[in-house]
């Protein structure tokens, strides 16, 4: 009876996880009784977004969004499966009425299906308004409302009907498993020195758990907001097994923890992992050590102030489906580039090959990548990362149009995203300079400057960084100083003006870079790469319930059959 129960449980765990969509990582009940559940996600670079509703009835449902709540002015949704098939309207609300049908309809229904009491309704539309009946979907929380009726007649729902406010853009969930702990790794009573900029770093042991633990949170624990500009956690490998505490980077142990598990950045919050996947601790996991590193800015040179900042690990033992990982991608931060002066818009690139991961790891797998952190420094104006496939470009992985140092946060991508082995990255950085003199370097003070974007992805691999750098051996030659020091001179000397920095910048993108991958193990493949050209991200066409231009065939032919029904029968 007891291995019956135990398989039974596995195929019931195994089904559960068979049912997750990568399309849909958000989910909230709408309602305190569990009768209304929304799914979600989204494309803010296609600038679409996704819903699943599901009612517990047999009757209409309807879903929208309310300017204060109520139905006043409410852009909403009505579908169902009534006695002769589907129905489905967008629809607008003028009181505590009837909403109005809309003259325009901006949904796309996808599929609608009715069995055990039970209605599921899924159905997309633009981000944007499309017209004067409709809401545009911000970034900020929106009052969603729902209703429905026990039949398939349209009429008032009594207290079927309730508003919940969901941030849908940068929705972060908040679980509370049962058996739930946290511990913290933070520094204890680290006085800050008065360098402008200094990094320290504490190798540390973590808790130790015999049986495998999943993090689903990381929440940052900052003593001086004011001095502590990032954060990163990496894991060592095992050849580091003594605690040490020191300046980063000044020694050989420190520089060996080098695969990232969390990182946070100023103006950022707390950050919870997707349903399906959380950072493994414990168990046959290993029982390694971990590097904090903490940036500290201190630009008045400070004295006297103690630190004890780091990270808080929410734990639990009810383990998900993947183990989660962290790939840090971009260009290598060295001091080998420069940025010039004046420029108004400089651009710097780092690419990943994913083909190269197969000379460090055994088994490769493709990356589930659902988050996503971008990372300049003072310069940085914009950061894309551009996904290439077969020498096309595919997609935009993520995209920041206005980063700001102020405000770097682990972002969810509204979906999660498949990137193949064979596929290419491409980050992107823009930089202004406009308002200083010197050069500035690629490097680790706040005064110069980096190209990183990290990817939270699973199933997780023993890789600590997928990065390039341009040849600068060939970049001197083309330049005309095959010489480092006459480079050097050269480069301090220039001119800068709006043709030399686009000549430097054209020749940087041009030559053959360094495409470098790293396990956890600090093997490391070392390959040469060519950046591609990025596109310029599309513009998003409202969406209109049979557009052909974002309905695959059978798609169409069901819309046309809703319409049909709803005019002849």
């Amino acid at each position: 009876m007891d291995i019956l129960y135990v398989v039974l449980l596995l195929f019931s765990v195994q089904w559960s996880w068979a049912q997750e969509d990568p399309l849909l990582p958000f989910s909230e009940h709408l309602d305190p009784e569990h009768n209304v559940r929304l799914k979600w996600g989204f494309d803010e670079i296609q600038g679409t977004i996704l819903f699943e509703l599901t009612v517990n009835t047999s009757g209409w449902v309807g879903f929208g969004f309310s300017p204060k709540g109520g139905m006043t002015g409410a852009d909403m949704v009505i579908g169902g499966v009534g006695p002769k098939g589907t129905y489905f309207t967008d629809r607008h609300a003028v009181g505590n009425s009837i909403p109005v049908i809309d003259q325009k309809q901006n949904y796309i229904l996808l599929s609608l299906n009715e069995s055990n009491g039970r209605t599921v309704m899924k159905f997309q539309r633009s981000i944007e308004a499309c017209d004067e009946n409709d809401l545009t979907i911000t970034d900020l929380p929106m009052k969603l409302i729902y209703a429905y009726g026990q039949t398939d007649d349209i009429m008032y729902h009594s207290n079927r009907r309730g508003t919940k406010e969901v941030n849908l853009l940068k929705y972060m969930p908040r679980v509370n498993p049962p058996n739930s702990k946290y511990f913290d790794m933070t520094m204890v009573n680290f006085t800050i020195p008065t360098n402008q900029t200094h990094y320290h770093c504490k190798i540390m042991k973590a808790p130790k758990f015999d049986l495998k633990q999943h993090i689903y949170r990381i929440e940052p624990v900052i003593t001086n907001f004011d001095l502590v500009h990032h954060l990163l956690m990496y894991r060592c490998p095992p050849t580091v097994t003594e605690p040490l505490e020191a300046e980063c980077y000044t020694s050989f142990k420190t520089n060996l923890c080098m695969e990232t598990v969390a990182v946070w950045g100023v103006g950022g919050a707390a950050f919870e992992f997707p349903e399906v996947a959380g950072l493994p601790i414990g168990g046959n996991v290993g029982d390694f050590l971990y590097r904090l590193e903490v940036h500290y800015n201190n630009p008045n040179k400070t004295a006297g102030r103690v630190d004890n900042s780091g990270l808080r690990f929410y734990y639990t033992s009810e383990l998900r489906q993947h183990d989660a990982a962290v790939l840090g991608t971009g260009l290598v931060v060295s001091s080998g580039y420069a940025i010039p002066p004046k420029a108004k818009s400089f651009l710097t690139y780092g690419l990943c090959d994913t083909a190269y991961i197969s000379q460090v790891l055994e088994k490769p797998q493709d990356l589930q990548v659902f988050s996503v952190m971008l990372h300049t420094h003072l310069a940085g104006r914009k950061v894309r990362v551009g996904h290439f496939r077969g020498e096309k470009q595919i997609d935009f992985l993520a995209v920041d149009e206005n980063y700001d140092f102020e405000y770097q946060d682990v972002t969810n991508l509204g979906k999660t995203k498949t990137v193949k082995l064979g596929d290419k990255l491409l980050v992107e950085c823009t930089y202004n300079t406009e308002n200083r003199s010197a050069l500035t370097w690629g490097g680790l003070s706040t005064s110069d400057e980096m190209c990183l974007a990290f990817l939270f992805y699973y199933p997780a691999m023993n890789l600590s960084g997928c990065m390039s750098f341009p040849n600068t051996t060939t970049l001197r030659a083309e330049m005309g100083t095959p010489n480092l020091n006459n480079w050097l001179s050269m480069m301090s000397t220039k001119p800068w003006n709006d043709t030399s920095i686009n000549q430097y910048q054209q020749t940087l993108k041009k030559i053959d870079q360094l495409v470098v991958i790293a396990d956890s193990f600090k093997n490391i493949s070392c390959n040469i790469g060519l950046i591609p050209n990025l596109s310029v991200i599309p513009s998003a066409p409202c969406m209109s319930g049979c557009d052909t231009r974002s309905l695959a065939l059978p798609l169409l032919l069901f819309c046309l059959a809703v319409q049909f029904m709803q005019k002849y029968y």
